[in-house]
């Protein structure tokens, strides 16, 4: 056995994107609420991928089927929400490279293919962003708000391939840690108050 057959599961649910800069935490968010709001069966795993790049080719190559949330450059009105399957991922996924964390996702789906190892289905729920030039700052609430919509979208895929998603009675996670959705807007200054070229909470002197 090797360290793939220790992290093979039936489908992973990887958001990716960074929390500190505005729309692109969207994906994170969104495998954050789901997690928090569902329970998975064992077989299913919720990960938070953020930038992580090429650190994450070991769990796509485990995986039988990938879903991916990320905030993506379509090219549309702010907050719109687009599902793309299967080819089309990788080609969407490259689109408009917002970030370094994009670039580097684009190499993990390239590296999974050319090992043979890329998951059998894969599907991107993503949202066109609003904002992404402000550090420190949240999701922009065109973005916001859908949340809850994609999320929604993720459940009925798994439900689609078969997997039992039931609504968690209690819902857990949302103060969990301090980069938390709750945690960390309530912390964060106002706009007037907030250096425009970072959030004073990740500064040191």
């Amino acid at each position: 056995m090797n360290a793939i057959d220790d992290l093979r599961c039936e489908v992973l649910v990887l958001g990716i994107g960074n929390l500190l800069w505005a729309d692109e935490g969207f994906g994170v968010r969104c495998v954050e609420k789901l997690a928090a709001e569902w329970v998975l069966p064992e077989t299913v795993k919720a990960m938070d991928g953020g930038t992580q790049g090429l650190y994450l080719l070991p769990y796509v190559q485990a995986a039988r089927r990938l879903l991916v949330f990320d905030a993506i450059d379509y090219g549309l009105p702010p907050g719109t929400l687009k599902r793309v399957e299967g080819d089309e991922v990788p080609r969407f996924m490259g689109v408009k490279k917002m970030s370094l964390h994009q670039t580097g996702f684009q190499e993990v789906i390239s590296a999974s293919a050319l090992t043979g190892q890329l998951p059998e289905e894969l599907l991107l729920i993503g949202v066109q962003p609003e904002e992404l030039d402000d550090y420190g700052g949240s999701l922009r609430p065109v973005v916001k708000v859908r949340l809850g919509e994609a999320v929604d979208m993720a459940v009925a895929a798994l439900r689609d391939w078969g997997f039992g998603i039931e609504p968690r009675e209690l819902k857990v996670g949302a103060g969990d840690t301090a980069l938390a959705m709750a945690a960390y807007e309530a912390g964060r200054p106002s706009a007037e108050a907030a250096s425009r070229i970072g959030d004073a909470r990740f500064l040191r002197a």
